[in-house]
């Protein structure tokens, strides 16, 4: 029996099983109980601070083995670990050896940013052999399979990767839902132009097609499978600089205008968000 089974069960009709829609309905969750042992904490203190969107609970329903962590500003630090196989090497057991030595050595959390070889077979074993929250970034896989062209990508076949993922039980996921087609001129006198990588496949997209980014035009895609699963947002910082003569440029903070919106039409449907940015934090 997995460590969270009994608790999922009670909920498994939910329509929505975030745990800011249990903490706006005025609903301590064992979720809520458990960080806030682990925090040193009041269990009603977490649930204000989850269901306010202070506080997010990483912890998919499909997690089971999961043990829950909170990030935000009112409880502790936490580190995260990124890890993954690429194209040149590393196997499914060398993935696993990571994710235990990351955990070992003190990541609260690790983020599976394989490119390679057997992607859902490497996250699903990830996900079996921790019990802290895995993340990932659905654009990665889906980039693979259209053989690396950016401008090839679809919106079917993103939110069939996002969907896939997050009932595998991925418990965070970097969406670069911010970069928007208003925000291309603004790069232009940049130094380092674009570094993140999922900003610059989607600021591809949105150059040749000449049409916004579909993620942010069917974000309400995005929310109802992160209610249906339990999945955080973490919105992606596509636009950061990438050097100190692009830091706080207009690119920089448009998208963080752009992320702020996108965080308040979360929370209007009760989906956990955490923002990756400014910086890579």
């Amino acid at each position: 029996m997995a460590f969270r089974d009994s608790w999922i069960e009670k909920r498994v009709n939910d329509v929505n099983r975030s745990q800011m829609h249990y903490a706006r309905k005025g609903i301590v969750t064992e979720e809520m109980r458990y960080v806030a042992a682990t925090e040193r904490l009041e269990p009603e203190f977490i649930r204000e601070e989850v269901a306010k969107g202070r506080l997010v609970i990483c912890a998919n329903v499909n997690h089971r083995d999961l043990r829950p962590m909170g990030i935000g500003i009112s409880v502790c630090c936490k580190i995260n670990a990124n890890l993954g196989n690429s194209a040149v090497g590393s196997d499914i057991a060398s993935e696993v050896e990571k994710v235990k030595l990351a955990v070992r050595f003190g990541a609260d959390t690790v983020m599976d940013l394989s490119t390679g070889k057997d992607l859902e077979a490497t996250r699903e074993a990830i996900i079996r052999a921790t019990a802290v929250p895995v993340g990932t970034v659905p654009i990665y896989e889906a980039l693979g399979m259209v053989n690396g062209k950016a401008e090839a990508l679809t919106p079917e076949l993103m939110f069939e990767v996002i969907e896939a993922q997050a009932k595998q039980g991925v418990d965070f996921m970097t969406i670069h839902a911010g970069v928007l087609l208003e925000h291309l001129p603004l790069i232009e006198k940049r130094v380092t132009g674009v570094v993140s990588r999922g900003g610059a496949i989607l600021a591809r997209w949105c150059k040749v097609h000449q049409q916004q980014n579909f993620l942010y035009t069917q974000y309400d895609r995005l929310l109802e499978i992160c209610k249906k699963y339990d999945v955080t947002i973490s919105l992606g910082d596509g636009m950061r600089p990438g050097c100190l003569a692009d830091a706080s440029d207009e690119a920089q903070f448009a998208e963080l205008d752009a992320l702020g919106a996108l965080t308040l039409r979360a929370w209007e449907q009760e989906v956990q968000v955490m923002v990756e940015g400014p910086g890579h934090v």
